[in-house]
């Protein structure tokens, strides 16, 4: 146990001072171009954006560690937080609106770890599918139109706060510190890791993969409608075309921060750097007032080289499927 832990997390140390290394650089290089840049509002402010990508990529980091790739969040996410925002205008309580949107993300998350498990169909291709079977579902429900005016109660996982902190940013570290307990500390995290390093042998030991599989993909289908949630929240609004890229944004943070698409390797910490060099990066993209289509190009840059990077490291970026 002991052996396979220390193998998965080699290198990170050196990856882990290259990502610090690069936050810092960008935050002294926008400081000297901004001074507004380091200030503690807009600290605050890269920290609270971030926090909804952040959740979602977290769920993506699960997902490629057993070499599988989620495209769907995004649609996920806005047919779950839809879902949800009627059934509180109906008269449902907040608390059960919330568990309604998680449960929806669930059952689409399940569905495509159901397919990708059971029936062996590439990953890529199935949440390609439920991409655009959720996303005409949430067009479908509304006839396009968002669904706006909710209670306060049921904003607050996007509007409030926990002393001087912001909602959406405790969350996002009540994830992470809750699927790293799982991760590292649990029996589900350790088949999660030995599915994704060598699948072939987890079947040899007897190991559930298709229940273990269809769980990783439940959970990100969970967590894309956990920041659905808190996207529904700052927006006072459920949109059909919310989420829109966000699967982009979520595997370049996660590819970013050294999870490999070989599967079984990565860090949920590496993943939280990636998602705030993004962060920064948009952040800077506005404060500067720069072009914002740029960042899409950023994003793209971003995966690539990230790729390239950790390729010539030493891992291999990409892997088969073990479906």
């Amino acid at each position: 146990m002991a052996g396979a832990k220390d193998r998965r997390h080699a290198g990170l140390p050196r990856a882990y001072v290259i990502l610090v290394t690069v936050i810092m650089g960008l935050c002294g290089l926008l400081t000297v171009l901004e001074p507004r840049f380091l200030t503690g509002e807009n600290l605050i402010n890269i920290l609270r954006q971030s926090s909804i990508i952040g959740v979602v990529a977290l769920g993506m980091t699960c997902v490629i560690l057993v070499r599988g790739i989620d495209l769907s969040v995004g649609s996920t996410l806005a047919l779950s937080s839809l879902i949800a925002a009627s059934a509180v205008q109906a008269g449902v309580p907040w608390i059960g609106g919330w568990f309604l949107a998680l449960a929806v993300g669930a059952i689409c998350g399940g569905i495509s770890g159901g397919v990708v498990a059971w029936l062996g169909v590439p990953p890529f291709i199935v949440t390609l599918g439920m991409m655009g079977t959720a996303r005409g579902a949430a067009l479908l429900y509304t006839g396009g139109a968002p669904i706006s005016g909710f209670p306060a109660s049921f904003r607050v996982l996007g509007t409030g706060w926990i002393a001087a902190i912001p909602v959406p940013i405790v969350v996002f570290l009540c994830v992470y510190a809750v699927l790293h307990i799982l991760l590292e500390h649990s029996l589900w995290g350790e088949q999660i890791r030995s599915i994704g390093s060598n699948p072939v042998a987890a079947w040899g030991t007897g190991m559930n993969v298709p229940l273990y599989t269809t769980s990783v993909f439940a959970l990100s289908g969970m967590l894309s409608a956990l920041a659905g949630l808190v996207l529904l929240g700052r927006l006072d609004a459920a949109q059909p075309t919310a989420g829109a890229g966000y699967e982009f944004g979520a595997i370049a943070a996660v590819v970013l921060g050294g999870t490999q698409f070989s599967g079984g390797k990565g860090t949920l910490l590496g993943t939280v750097m990636g998602v705030l060099i993004m962060g920064i990066v948009s952040n800077g993209i506005n404060i500067l007032n720069i072009n914002p289509f740029y960042e899409q190009v950023v994003r793209g840059m971003v995966i690539a080289l990230a790729l390239i990077a950790y390729g010539r490291l030493g891992g291999s970026p990409a892997g088969n499927s073990p479906y």
